[in-house]
This record gives C-alpha cells, structure tokens and sequence, in this order.
C-alpha cells in the first residue's frame, strides 16, 4: 500500500499530521542565544503552510557545541522559550522537532569563546585556532549532555528530537575514516567509529522512552574523498536500525567543511558568502583553492534520490527522504518507493504554504528558482531574497 502524504501518520510514538517535514536549516534569529518572536514565527509560517513537522535547527548540546555563539544552547535559560516555542507551534496543528547538535570541528571555536572538538586534532578554518581531539571524558560529557538536552526538551513540549550525525558534526567527525585518526577504541572498525553515535541514541532514548519520537540525520556521503560515504554509510544505517533505538532517518548529504554544496545543489553565491565571513576566512575564498571549495552541481530535482534509495533497500525503517523536492510528483513518487516521509527546506522559505497548495493540487510545484542567495542570509535572518510576483 502507498503511503499517502498528506494524510495522518506515526512518526514513532508522535502522530503527524502528514508526512511533510520542514527540515532543520540555520534560521539566523537568536542573536542572544535564546528564542525570539522572530524565531517563532520563522517556524509559524511553514506550521501554518501545512507541513506535519517542523524542525528547529542547531540547538546545541553544549556551549563549546554552538556552530557560533549566537546559537541557542539548551538549558535553564533558554527552556522558557523553548516552551512557548512548542506550544505556538502546536496551536497550529503541527508537530514540532529539535535538532540536538554538537558541532565538532564546525563550531567557532574563537566566537564561541572555548576550543571546538572533533574526533582528531585539526586546524579549523573557521577560527583559525587548532581543533582539539575529544578525550574520553569529553566523550561521556557529551553524551550526558544529549541526555540533558533531550529532558528538557521534552519537558518543553518538543515531539521530536532529532540528532545530528552528518554534515561534519562531532559524532560524524568519528565516522570518516580520512579524519578519524584516533589510536584508541573509538577508531578503526565501523563498529568502533560509529560507538559514539550509538552511545548517543541510546543514552537518549533510555532517557525520554516514548514520550518523544527520537530520529537521527546521516550523511548518505560528504561528497569528499576523506569525508563519509557509502557504502560505510549504508552499513551504519544498518547498526543504527538494528540497535533499535531511534524512529527513523533523514538522509542528507555534504559536509559544511568538505564539500558544502553537495547539499545545496544549484547556484554558488560565493562573493555574498565572502562578504559575511571573518577576514581571514574571506581572504582564503578568494584564492584559487576557496573558490575550489564551493563545488558548483547543478540543480535537479529530487538530486538524492538515487542515493537514498540504496539506503531503502538496506534497511525497513522509516526514512525520510530530502534534497530537491519541490513538485507534489516527487512527493508522491517517494511514497510509491517506499519513503515514509519527505523533507523540505529551501522550496519553503521561498513559499512556505506550499504543503497546502500541493495537498489541494496534485500538479502543483515551488517556484524556488534553487539560486542559492538565501545561503549566505543565515548570519543576519534566513530569508529568501529573490522577490518575484508567483505566476
């Protein structure tokens, strides 16, 4: 039977009202570290579009796990917010997600005041600082931190908790073997390399049982020849269905420090990203090997399919698949292959009641014309920037 996408369904113990996902992407409102109007009605606007779920982005476990030090680390001084976050959200019909991140060797080490953290000792061309390996008693920190994290989330009233295990992140850094050069036991084998990931989904699980659906977003592949990629990423999708602990994946792609744009497939606005970057890092994209670093891919739809279908047929949990989808004919050849939801993030900044208008319309599509421009927006408000009257 074919699922159908813009009816009821279980994500976990969490009932959605359909499968359409607003996936986690940097919104840029926190300025303080802590839940604004604006960030409010950032997510309002996608709630009230129609999808099922919407998910906030980058909320750090840890203060040394910020990407930068504007993000919200969650705590006792960002709980209030969360809360009213949670119940605006619900007063719409929707669901509302978190993202639980620790970004590694993607934080700012210099923003945010602290070293950041990755598998491996490695220079960091965001702060210009070296990157500090994680010691073990950083990695049981951290562990306890997703627990705390999860708790009070869900005692915020978030239905989903999602952790991230892509992009280059922390846990992921632990993954690749072209980064992970550890001598201890969180290296070698996959089983070894992934520990820390498992460890995590299951510490939070154990911690919020059923009262909260608890997923993971993995990279399918970084796109680099050092980064993560299949066919390891299939088989750690495998280890993580078989522990049991999570409801399902979202399969996403790229690196935020090897290949960016693998993720963001279609224009490269690189003098726009330059204009908001640090000196430093703005005098290095300048060069030839910056310039080689922000990958151009053209623009298809549904660009990962292919790759997440492999995943389809490995594993029988739920997944979530994403990456280009802007036409209700792609959503409804997702569910007819198999995919229990599908995830949007650039189709709805640009028109956030699209969910609507395809729930009513079976030929309808975004009009996300797929430039890139909103990209260097996430430090000073994520927003779409082309303005164009819809045909």
């Amino acid at each position: 039977m074919v699922n159908d996408a813009f009816a009821p369904a279980d994500l976990g113990p969490v009932r959605l009202r359909n499968r359409i996902v607003k996936a986690a992407t940097f919104e840029g409102r926190t300025p303080e570290g802590l839940v604004t109007d604006e960030l409010i009605d950032y997510h309002l606007a996608p709630a009230r579009g129609g999808v099922g779920l919407t998910t906030v982005a980058y909320l750090a476990v840890a203060p040394e796990g910020r990407t930068h030090r504007e993000v919200i680390v969650v705590d006792d001084r960002s709980a209030a917010g969360l809360a009213r976050m949670a119940e605006k959200i619900h007063e719409t019909g929707a669901k509302i997600g978190g993202q639980l991140g620790h970004a590694g060797p993607v934080a700012n080490g210099r923003s945010n005041g602290v070293h950041a953290l990755a598998a491996s000792r490695m220079p960091s061309p965001l702060s210009m600082q070296m990157i500090r390996s994680a010691t073990e008693a950083d990695i049981a920190r951290i562990t306890k931190d997703y627990v705390r994290t999860a708790r009070i989330m869900v005692d915020a009233g978030f239905d989903v908790l999602e952790i991230h295990m892509a992009h280059g992140y922390l846990l992921s850094s632990f993954l690749a073997p072209g980064q992970n050069r550890r001598k201890d036991s969180w290296n070698g084998s996959l089983e070894n390399r992934a520990r820390f990931a498992r460890q995590v989904a299951r510490a939070v699980r154990e911690e919020v049982g059923d009262s909260a659906a608890v997923i993971a977003k993995i990279g399918m592949t970084e796109g680099s020849p050092v980064g993560f990629s299949m066919p390891e990423s299939v088989e750690f999708a495998q280890l993580l269905e078989s522990d049991g602990h999570l409801d399902a994946l979202e399969l996403s792609a790229g690196s935020s420090l090897l290949n960016p744009m693998y993720l963001f497939r279609g224009g490269v606005p690189l003098q726009e990203f330059a204009a908001n970057m640090p000196a430093a890092v703005r005098l290095g994209m300048r060069t030839p090997v910056g310039k080689k670093f922000f990958k151009s891919y053209p623009f298809e739809e549904a660009f990962l399919r292919e790759k997440a279908l492999a995943f389809r047929e490995a594993v029988s949990m739920p997944l979530i698949m994403l990456g280009g989808i802007n036409e209700r004919a792609t959503v409804d050849r997702a569910m007819a292959e198999g995919f229990e939801f599908v995830a949007m993030a650039r189709a709805l900044l640009r028109e956030p009641d699209l969910p609507n208008r395809m729930a009513a319309d079976s030929d309808a599509r975004g009009i996300c014309i797929h430039c890139n421009q909103c990209m260097p927006t996430i430090y000073t408000r994520t927003r779409c920037t082309v303005i164009e009257p819809q045909a």
